[in-house]
């Protein structure tokens, strides 16, 4: 059974003091040390004195010594301290320079054509930055799973969050294989699609995604079937370059497979424009130095129209 924990009020008032005049033996010299009044410290300790219930100074007119009760604290209580103290330092270092690790929740189609050559000139560049991908077509709550940031298709972003374009629009286009086209006569019209083998694509959130297809400025979803269904685009476009089927994808990711002809492009002019590719964070009061030096990183590279947006 979970236990209550709470740390009591002021647990932790009057150690620096105590801590003071124990390294000086002497409550002047802890005073001016912390730049306040022997009387404040005084004071302090007296209270840190009746909350453990016990002295743990010895005084007299001309001298002040520990306690055996203050020894043991003492032990205890030092390494604790500069524990904390070094705590505070790091988390102050974090606050003011890029530094630590910047994780990142990212579909994996993006990560070849995108975020390789991206993340390879930020870590030349932030080399204190750790750079952690969480490759998943998932979609994340940012501050549940302990991100920094996402990317995702524009029209994903959740509309409460800061987006920064990453890519210009691009198209979903249709592809296959020459080897498919080899058997089957290529799609002219939409209609064509029933006749063929699509390679569909899940969703999150379990549903079955249809292909979005633009019919003269209309926009139109297609309920397509085929013999294979996946999560992210890279292993459907594997999938079309072996012939399985025609695959929907994302135009940059197979720009590479249509150069080399491994993969032909058909009904061109039924491919819809997305808005394209977005980081997207919680918001400016939360940005922290790694992620504003990635951000920065982004919006430098001159194929990128760069810009932010509260969506």
């Amino acid at each position: 059974m979970k236990k209550n924990f709470t740390v009591r009020q002021g647990a932790l008032d009057g150690v620096e003091a105590f801590l003071g005049v124990a390294r000086h033996l002497s409550f002047r010299r802890a005073a001016a040390e912390l730049g306040v009044t022997p009387s404040a410290i005084s004071q302090a300790v007296r209270t840190l004195e009746d909350r453990v219930g016990t002295a743990l100074f010895v005084r007299t007119t001309r001298s002040v010594g520990l306690t055996e009760a203050g020894e043991r604290f003492l032990a205890r209580a030092q390494p604790a301290f500069e524990e904390l103290v070094a705590a505070g330092e790091v988390a102050r270092d974090l606050g003011q320079r890029p530094a630590g690790r910047l994780r990142l929740a990212v579909p994996r189609g993006v990560v070849p054509v995108l975020l390789e050559p991206l993340i390879a000139s930020f870590c030349r560049a932030c080399p204190e930055v750790e750079v952690e991908l969480a490759a998943d077509e998932k979609l994340v709550d940012l501050a549940a799973d302990g991100f920094d940031a996402g990317i995702r298709f524009g029209q994903h972003v959740p509309v409460d969050m800061v987006a920064v374009r990453l890519t210009p629009p691009f198209r979903l286009i249709v592809v296959g294989s020459p080897a498919y086209f080899a058997q089957t006569p290529r799609p002219e019209r939409p209609d064509d699609l029933g006749r063929h083998a699509c390679l569909r694509s899940r969703r999150s959130s379990g549903a079955l995604a249809p292909w979005a297809l633009d019919d003269d400025g209309r926009a139109t979803e297609v309920a397509v079937s085929g013999p294979f269904i996946a999560n992210d685009f890279p292993t459907l476009l594997g999938a079309a370059v072996e012939g399985v089927g025609l695959a929907q994808v994302p135009e940059p990711i197979a720009a590479e497979l249509l150069r080399t002809g491994k993969l032909v492009q058909v009904l061109g002019r039924f491919a819809p424009m997305t808005p394209g590719m977005f980081l997207y964070h919680p918001g400016r009061r939360q940005l922290t130095p790694k992620l504003r030096a990635f951000i920065d990183h982004v919006k430098y590279r001159p194929e990128v129209a760069s810009g932010e947006s509260g969506r």
